[in-house]
């Protein structure tokens, strides 16, 4: 008997601006590697037999890097999230496709399957959980009717189809723009088959739902202040790490010069004097920006906090790297730090190690630097 190939579609070409970021929400920080990855590694499972990535054309270069180690196929993504998974439908060659929001990274394998089986045994799947609050219709700013909670259910992804009928029915969708799938099929192939899914298989939206960095706290004197980044390895010979630049076999993928030890300590000083974070001074979408030296960049954001009142106390760095080897280069990463933010350089530490095989890092996919630094009253 013929196995049944199994396909998944991952849309990952959005903006994010609900989520307030200047950059895909995909590629920010989620418990220190982009959040894509673990969506990427969600689906990395023997139950799916390819994957196809949507990607934004300002993207395409960072998902690639993202996605090539899962061997995963990435494609470019349309204007909305409609029109993306009609192009990657075009590289589907399963008889069954999953299509998944790149912004949900806590799926499950047991969710994964749930689909699956829905769909060889219905023609569909679509992941969904009842409602366990009250619902209700709301118009102009009043409640105007109660639907039964019993059927109501929120729909998540991944959603399961027959790819011949999702095809089809994408195709007579022309140009109408739909929020999921199961809207499009609904329309023009039948009814879709709900299949269990579950309350945390949460959809990134906001900011506060990455975690990204822990709120300033009281210190003596003054605040402290969290910082976090990541970046994807890709083409190139060398990275810049806390202003020195390091041979290496890749490079880091980025607007700037990608130096992730540098952007952590300015989120972190920015987050302490209860400013915005490095994406609102220094936006990627500016090109006065590109490859800028970003402990440049620090000194900026060290006069805004300077302004705020504060100067710098101390500064502790972590950062998580299967290579380069970093042992060599601390003394004068120190020294570019203490410059950049006026303290002295026995006021800095700096960790390096690895992540032991485990994760973003410890699978080479890139570098990630973590800093808290306390600023006390000028």
């Amino acid at each position: 008997m013929k196995k049944t190939k199994i396909s998944a579609i991952i849309c990952a070409a959005g903006s994010g601006k609900r989520a307030g970021f200047d950059k895909n929400k995909l590629l920010a920080p989620l418990y220190g590697a982009p959040a894509l990855y673990y969506t990427l590694k969600a689906f990395a499972i023997n139950e799916i037999d390819e994957v196809i990535v949507a990607a934004a054309k300002k993207d395409f270069k960072e998902i690639s890097a993202l996605c090539a180690p899962f061997g995963y196929s990435v494609v470019r993504g349309g204007e909305t999230r409609t029109q993306s998974v009609k192009l990657a439908l075009e590289s589907v060659t399963g008889d069954v496709v999953l299509i998944h929001d790149g912004a949900r990274p806590f799926v499950s394998k047991q969710i994964i399957s749930n689909c699956i089986e829905s769909v060889k045994k219905f023609g569909s799947g679509v992941c969904a959980v009842k409602a366990t609050d009250t619902v209700v219709n709301v118009g102009y700013g009043e409640i105007c009717d109660r639907p039964d909670r019993d059927g109501v259910y929120l729909v998540q992804t991944p959603q399961g189809f027959l790819t011949e009928d999702i095809k089809n029915a994408y195709a007579l969708a022309g140009n109408k723009v739909y929020t999921d799938d199961s809207a499009v099929y609904g329309e023009f192939i039948g009814n879709p088959r709900i299949s269990e899914g579950d309350p945390t298989n949460i959809k990134l939206t906001y900011k506060s739902d990455f975690s990204r960095g822990i709120p300033a706290v009281p210190a003596a004197g003054g605040t402290v202040g969290f910082g976090v980044d990541a970046h994807a390895f890709g083409e190139g010979k060398r990275v810049t790490l806390g202003g020195v630049k390091i041979p290496c076999d890749r490079g880091l993928i980025a607007h700037s010069d990608g130096d992730v030890i540098a952007h952590a300590v300015t989120d972190a000083l920015l987050s302490a004097a209860g400013l915005d974070d490095i994406g609102h001074y220094f936006p990627d979408t500016d090109e006065k920006f590109k490859d800028a030296d970003s402990i440049l960049l620090l000194k900026q954001a060290l006069k805004a906090v300077n302004a705020k009142g504060f100067k710098v106390g101390n500064i502790s760095v972590s950062v998580q790297a299967e290579k380069p080897k970093l042992s060599p280069f601390i003394d004068a990463m120190k020294e570019n730090l203490s410059a950049a933010c006026l303290t002295k350089p026995e006021n800095i530490a700096i960790a390096a190690g690895t992540c032991e095989g485990l994760g973003f890092v410890g699978e080479g996919l890139g570098i990630c630097a973590y800093c808290i630094i306390q600023l006390t009253n000028i």
